[in-house]
């Protein structure tokens, strides 16, 4: 049966912390009997956030760490993992994660500047 709904319920806060950070919706999906976090981006990229090695946990208690990673979608070939990260919060994994794409030769510079996901110009500081 599937359990999309129920780890939606379950999972709303992360929903919305995702959203907020990305300025994007972000939804419960099912790979494979695994369900994570996935946030789409341009450039086929997307992003999927899970807290346990099975995907996300009916256990809300036993999460120890959320594991983030962002992917390039490939067609007929395996999606290529780009960067990912690890931390007890899903905020702070999901930065880790975009700091280490934007340092990475996977980032993709363009004209056009999306949102939060958009490189810094040369120069100025990030937020920390």
């Amino acid at each position: 049966m599937p359990r999309t709904q129920e780890h939606t319920d379950r999972y709303t806060d992360a929903l919305i912390a995702l959203a907020a950070a990305t300025h994007r919706p972000a939804n419960i999906v099912n790979l494979h009997d695994r369900y994570a976090i996935r946030v789409d981006f341009e450039f086929n990229r997307y992003v999927l956030a899970t807290n346990s090695e099975d995907g996300l946990t009916s256990d809300v208690d036993a999460i120890e760490a959320w594991h983030v990673a962002f992917f390039q979608l490939s067609d007929g070939a395996a999606d290529e993992l780009l960067a990912e990260a690890e931390d007890e919060w899903l905020a702070d994994a999901f930065d880790q994660a975009l700091d280490c794409l934007r340092r990475s030769a996977n980032w993709i510079d363009s004209d056009a500047k999306f949102g939060e996901l958009a490189k810094l110009p040369v120069g100025v500081a990030s937020e920390a």
